[in-house]
């Protein structure tokens, strides 16, 4: 069997009494979207923090395409293809909508963001930063400031930039929050174009959407990995039905 591209072990984050995760253990294979659903409280952004090197785990082991990656920075993850996108958009609102995801192919390349100004000469990296913008629609907005996108459309420009550095796993952090019918729709198309290029790890809420899209699912409740497999197996599982799917709450 071929190794999955993320295996987590073990994996523990406690503050103070809390215990965030609990020993989760949770494999990702090459080319699916796995999903990671729970209520309110489960530990999922704790959890995504530990693979994004955010936030540093008390115990466990990430390796990631067959390297121990646990000790690495965020930006050393990024360079070995392993990249997160924000529940909360992140841009850099004086940038064009170009300039910001140019600014995320310089930072992949690991140049230094005092160098922006002379890389506004390099072809390549801004034919980079139009493809990305032609794959998730908005070509037409390249020179629109930040603030004439709508919610949606700096969703979408957040997995873009996240898209810039071709990773070869994109951790999508809630990436439907907020939205409405229609922009989750694009949203989900949008996620459809990622996994063309990429293994995704989707965390979401939006239960309707996960089991669309996708190809297993894992269930964290309370730190705990209470369920993962097929999106059909999972829904009807009782544990899941009564924890998660059953709570009207989450």
């Amino acid at each position: 069997m071929t190794p999955p591209l993320l295996d987590v072990s073990g994996l523990e984050k406690r503050f103070g009494a809390l215990v965030a995760t609990d020993r989760v253990d949770l494999q990702v294979r090459r080319g699916e979207v796995h999903a990671l659903i729970g209520p309110n409280g489960a530990g999922k952004t704790t959890f995504v923090a530990q693979l994004g090197g955010q936030l540093a785990p008390d115990r466990g082991r990430i390796v990631f395409d067959g390297v121990d990656v646990t000790s690495l920075a965020p930006h050393q993850r990024a360079r070995r293809g392993l990249v997160r996108s924000f529940q909360i958009t992140r841009l850099f609102k004086s940038a064009s909508v170009l300039d910001n995801v140019a600014l995320a192919v310089q930072a992949v390349s690991g140049s230094s963001f005092r160098a922006w100004r002379p890389m506004r000469a390099d072809a390549t990296e801004f034919e980079r930063a139009r493809e990305v913008l032609a794959d998730i629609g908005l070509a037409e907005k390249a020179t629109h400031a930040i603030d004439q996108l709508s919610h949606g459309e700096r969703r979408a420009l957040e997995v873009g930039m996240a898209l810039a550095s071709r990773p070869l796993l994109m951790l999508l952090d809630e990436p439907m929050a907020g939205m409405g019918a229609d922009e989750s729709t694009r949203m989900e198309r949008l996620i459809d174009v990622v996994r063309a290029t990429s293994t995704v790890l989707l965390i979401e809420h939006d239960v309707d959407a996960v089991f669309r899209l996708a190809d297993r699912v894992s269930v964290l409740v309370g730190g705990r990995l209470i369920a993962t497999g097929a999106p059909d197996a999972v829904r009807a599982d009782p544990a899941v039905i009564a924890a998660y799917l059953g709570d009207e709450s989450a």
